[in-house]
């Protein structure tokens, strides 16, 4: 089981999956692909699972991108699809989704990194998309990086194919937080803990409707999102939200 190219488990409210494979900096295989959907199937259907979080295994890389030996780039085209595929599970999954950034983030790693809600990274890690210098270009990630970064910064980093460090990529917008190395796995368990602490209904519901919502012009998407309010009030946890703030405590959401 643990060599297995992808790790799941659940625990606390929790869907963790690790991308495990540590000596080649957790590239990514079409093994890795594969069970990185059935987990997401998972994650998504167990009723325990209030978040999920992607990381990586050991202390080098959160995900270096595909693995560009063994001709994974030029015979398996399909892995394309299924990639791309993934990405937009990713962004589109019901539950809040958190990545954990330690070392190299790079390549088809950013798609990961972007296509999560909140990204946690250690300020020694470092970010990238090296693909122009093997003369290769990052097609479905840059999907992800218009959506989260200016345009001339987007270019410039795509263009150059260098490294930033942590700071750079946060005032870029491409992640969240950053944090000392030492402080990261507590970071991360105080942000997945208030999550699952959360109304389940209310953030799927809430998620679906901000990205359902992102390119409409602005009459429609008040008029989209003012009948998504409606939906979320007539939830069994906005109700109890509600009376436990009138009731000075704190609330037991059910996900209905």
């Amino acid at each position: 089981m643990e060599d297995r190219h992808l790790l799941y488990r659940v625990e606390d409210g929790v869907g963790y999956i690790t991308i495990n494979r540590e000596p080649q900096r957790n590239a990514i295989t079409p093994e890795a692909l594969s069970l990185f959907h059935e987990y997401l199937d998972e994650a998504r259907k167990d009723e325990r699972v209030r978040a999920l979080l992607i990381t990586g295994a050991g202390d080098r890389a959160f995900c270096t991108g595909a693995q560009l030996s063994g001709g994974v780039m030029t015979e398996g085209k399909d892995i394309f699809a299924i990639y791309a595929n993934l990405l937009n599970r990713i962004v589109s999954f019901p539950k809040p989704t958190v990545a954990r950034v330690k070392g190299f983030c790079l390549a088809g790693g950013m798609g990961f990194m972007l296509a999560c809600d909140i990204v946690i990274a250690t300020d020694d890690s470092k970010f990238g998309t090296p693909e122009v210098n093997v003369g290769l270009w990052p097609m479905m990630i840059g999907a992800l990086i218009f959506r989260n970064v200016l345009q001339k910064k987007a270019m410039e980093m795509i263009l150059l194919g260098e490294r930033m460090i942590a700071q750079e990529a946060l005032d870029m917008g491409l992640i969240t937080r950053v944090v000392p190395a030492a402080d990261l796995d507590g970071e991360v368990k105080k942000v997945l803990s208030n999550l699952t602490s959360k109304s389940p209904i209310g953030m799927k519901i809430g998620k679906e409707a901000f990205y359902s919502m992102a390119n409409l012009p602005l009459k429609d998407a008040l008029q989209f999102l003012s009948e998504k309010l409606k939906e979320v009030v007539g939830t069994e946890d906005a109700k109890e939200g509600i009376t436990a703030f009138i009731e000075k405590r704190e609330p037991r959401f059910t996900g209905r």
